[in-house]
Order: C-alpha cells, then structure tokens, then sequence
C-alpha cells in the first residue's frame, strides 16, 4: 500500500503498481471520512493507516457500489460498528445486488463487478448536494447510474471516484485506455459519463483523487483534454 497526502486528501493506493485501487481520507478537525472502502484485504491497511494519522474514522462515504470500492465495507464494519455508512440512493439498490434500471435511465445494462453478498446496510442514502463534513456531494451518473464525486469546499480537492480515472492517462468514464482500460469496459453509460465530466469541471478543482491512479494538481486543463476526447469519440461513434 502507498500512501501520499495532498492537503486535506490521504490516498491509500492498494497494488500501485499493478492494478491501483485507492480509497481516500478527508481530514476534519474532529477525524477522518474514508471515502470508498478498496478490496476485501485492504481493511488492515486502512485502520492502520487511520492510526498514523493519529484521528478516528468518523465515516465512510462510497463514491459508487463496485466491488473494488466496496470491498472491505463488511469487515470494516466489524472494527469500526458505529461509524455510519453513506452511498447514493441510487447505488445503494446496486450495492444490494439489485442491477435493474429506474424507468427514466438510459437502457444500458449495468456493468462492472457487482458486490455480492455485503451485509452492510447504509445508514444515509445521499442526494446530489449533500454536505458530509467538508465535503460536497456531486452526483455523476454515467460509470454507474449513482456514481458521486466528493469536494472538499475548503480547498477545491475532487475525489472523483470513477467518474474520471489517471491511470493510463487521464480519460472520462467509458473513454478506453489501452494501458488501463478497466474502468471504460465497466462503465453504464458513456454519454451521461461525459455530461458528469462537464459539469466536475465548473467546480474548477485543485486537485483530482480518482478511483485508479495518481492524483494530478491543478487538473482543470488536463480534464478539458479529456472531456474534448471523449467528446470526440463519442460524436464519431453516433455517426459511424
């Protein structure tokens, strides 16, 4: 596990080399927010690296319900009982093993590896907006239809879960990248991907945490490249 601050943003990297899965800690006064729970064995990893820091993990808020994100939740929960779990409304029908659509999305099958069997139940369901701490609640639907991206309001910093990825280069959901196209062939929706890109990009961040890779600083140009990018391909897909 490697682990790297920028600011207010711990990122917990499992496997960095490999296949990275990083899960995030937002400093408060008062403790840490996990956001997003990496893979089943990264639950040592996580406590440990909480202990560092010398603040308790006061929640843990799920970007989206993908395996790799909800990984450790069941055994978190063991350690840590009281700490409260917060998830879209959406994902959380996801997270249950529920894969069917709502009647107003896009008919595009759900994608990506589905969590089976987690017992955890979250106690808040998260609407577009919402505040937790420091953190603004952004939904971005398109990687998966409740994906939700985080912004620190101090600072500027986005955890963008899956919604943009840097591994491979920087590319909005659904965009595939050749040295790392995990992310795209797990991904809804393209076109509501790239609608959630456009509008990560008017909160102007300072810094960009994804789901896979390194963080970037001062991301808002390399972001415009990408969102132009997919915009690109995706033009070129309804003509052909």
């Amino acid at each position: 596990m490697r682990i790297i601050r920028e600011n207010t943003i711990v990122q917990l990297s499992f496997m960095p080399r490999l296949f990275p899965v990083n899960c995030y800690f937002v400093e408060e006064d008062d403790g840490l927010t996990l956001i997003d729970a990496a893979l089943p064995y990264s639950v040592k990893g996580i406590v440990d690296a909480a202990k560092r820091i010398g603040k308790p993990i006061t929640q843990i808020v799920l970007t989206h319900a993908h395996a790799d994100h909800v990984g450790a939740l069941d055994a978190l929960k063991e350690v840590l009982p009281k700490v409260p779990v917060y998830i879209s409304k959406r994902d959380a029908k996801i997270m249950a093993g529920d894969l069917s659509l709502n009647d107003n999305e896009p008919n595009s099958p759900i994608r990506g590896g589905i969590p089976k069997n987690i017992k955890t139940k979250p106690d808040i369901l998260l609407q577009d907006n919402d505040r937790i701490g420091s953190l603004l609640a952004i939904a971005t639907p398109g990687h998966t239809p409740g994906s939700m991206a985080f912004l620190d309001t101090r600072n500027g910093s986005l955890i963008a879960g899956d919604a943009l990825q840097t591994r491979g280069g920087i590319a909005v959901s659904g965009k595939l990248q050749p040295l790392f196209p995990f992310p795209a062939m797990a991904t809804w929706n393209k076109e509501a991907a790239l609608k959630s890109a456009h509008r990560l990009l008017t909160h102007n961040p300072t810094l960009l945490a994804a789901g896979h890779g390194r963080m970037l600083k001062d991301p808002v140009e390399m972001m415009e490249k990408a969102i132009s990018e997919a915009e690109q391909l995706l033009n070129k897909s309804k003509r052909s």
